[in-house]
């Protein structure tokens, strides 16, 4: 059972790590460059959902004090699907204009 967590939080910190470099860059993996239209919303929800694969790891090892598993749980969870309705926004809402740029169209 050691080996499913560990693997866990090793995607966790894969995850952590995407959602920095997108924050910081703007840059999205290609596999889901075409689907996203807010990079910000995305690296949020990347952060989140490898913040709650992490925790999920370090309670298991004991690396960190134990809580309540109902604490654990609900706590996780909401990390995990917070993480995954940012990147579902991420994709869903449209690209947001910039107003300062001129209307190329229009003089």
């Amino acid at each position: 059972m050691a080996w499913v967590v560990g693997t866990g939080a090793f995607f966790g910190l894969l995850a952590i790590t995407g959602g920095i470099v997108t924050l910081r860059t703007e840059w999205i993996p290609p596999m889901a460059r075409r689907h996203v239209s807010r990079p910000q919303l995305h690296g949020l929800g990347a952060l989140l959902m490898g913040a709650s694969l992490v925790l999920q790891g370090l309670f298991y090892f004991r690396v960190l004090p134990s809580v309540s598993w109902e604490a654990r749980f609900f706590g996780g969870n909401a990390l995990l699907f917070g993480g995954l309705l940012l990147i579902a926004l991420s994709q869903l809402l449209p690209l947001r204009r910039n107003p300062d740029h001129a209307d190329p169209s229009g003089v």
